[in-house]
């Protein structure tokens, strides 16, 4: 599965018989899925469906989603009161000769008031039926746009974040190979320490010196920091290539990363091992800034 970043946005429009619509998307990170949904009146009803399409794609982002539906002119339909034509009729007839015989105008009728009355025509259920359709196909559309360009920006912070995975394991090879940490080295910096004690003071034990030196040469051995290293870099370079929605397990290996890092710090006694110590600290704080975006 391809790798998305949890920044994107999307834009969709379209016309559907006398009505204009129109999506928009936005994503930002976030911890998980919040989703923020805008609905004009009386679309409220196509949450539901909103959010399940929104949950088959995306599974982390903060997002905004907002639908605007403008209709065309207005078409207008006349509705007669036929109780009142009725009653004006009956009039009519009952005033007899008292009121002109010739047949009633139009024009004449339209200005009784509450006769006639000119109001919005409403679409049938069939026309409103597919408005709604389309609109949520136009959502497909935007959504499909939406984790394009998730996607996109998940392959360029992968192609960043495989390099700075190999930054991290060269530096820990440079560690590994560091001639401070050879058994010749460190047995000849402790006896040069030990024998420097027992020159100062003469009365130390010495069998207790030669134990507490190498209790101590065991504590600063940086082996088991080296190997969980090189264990978490190919952790997250497997979580890479299986791509999906890894960004909280790239986020937990960053944390592991940078544990290691500050332990090789703490224990080097080499000024070469403890600048590769500080640029590892370095380069794993820039790999987890980028994680933080990956969803």
């Amino acid at each position: 599965m391809p790798l998305q970043s949890m920044t994107g946005f999307a834009r969709r429009e379209g016309t559907v018989g006398r009505y204009r619509w129109a999506w928009e998307l936005r994503s930002v990170n976030g911890k998980g899925l919040d989703l923020r949904l805008r609905f004009p009146p009386g679309l409220e009803q196509m949450e539901t469906e909103v959010r399940k399409q929104l949950t088959e794609r995306f599974s982390r982002g903060n997002m905004q989603i907002s639908l605007s539906v403008t209709a065309a002119e207005a078409q207008l339909e006349a509705v007669l009161n036929k109780e009142a034509l009725n009653a004006v009729m009956a009039l009519r007839t009952e005033l007899g000769d008292l009121v002109d015989p010739s047949p009633l105008r139009l024009d004449t009728l339209l200005t009784i008031r509450g006769l006639v009355d000119f109001r919005e025509a409403k679409d049938d259920e069939e026309a409103m039926a597919g408005r709604d359709r389309a609109i949520l196909d136009g959502l497909a559309d935007a959504l499909a746009d939406l984790q394009a360009m998730r996607e996109g920006e998940g392959d360029a912070l992968a192609r960043l974040l495989h390099g700075q995975i190999d930054r991290i394991a060269s530096l820990t090879v440079v560690v590994e190979n560091d001639p401070s940490r050879t058994p010749q080295e460190i047995a000849r910096r402790l006896a040069g320490q030990v024998a420097a004690l027992i020159e100062g003071v003469p009365s130390l034990d010495r069998e207790r010196l030669h134990a507490e030196a190498a209790l101590l040469a065991t504590k600063a051995d940086l082996r088991e920091e080296i190997d969980r290293l090189k264990a978490h870099v190919l952790a997250a370079r497997d979580l890479l290539e299986k791509g999906g929605p890894v960004g909280r397990k790239l986020d937990f290996l960053a944390q592991e990363f940078n544990r290691e890092s500050n332990t090789i710090c703490s224990k080097s006694n080499a000024a070469a091992v403890t600048t590769a110590g500080i640029e590892l600290k370095v380069v794993i704080d820039q790999f987890r800034e980028q994680v933080q975006n990956l969803e």
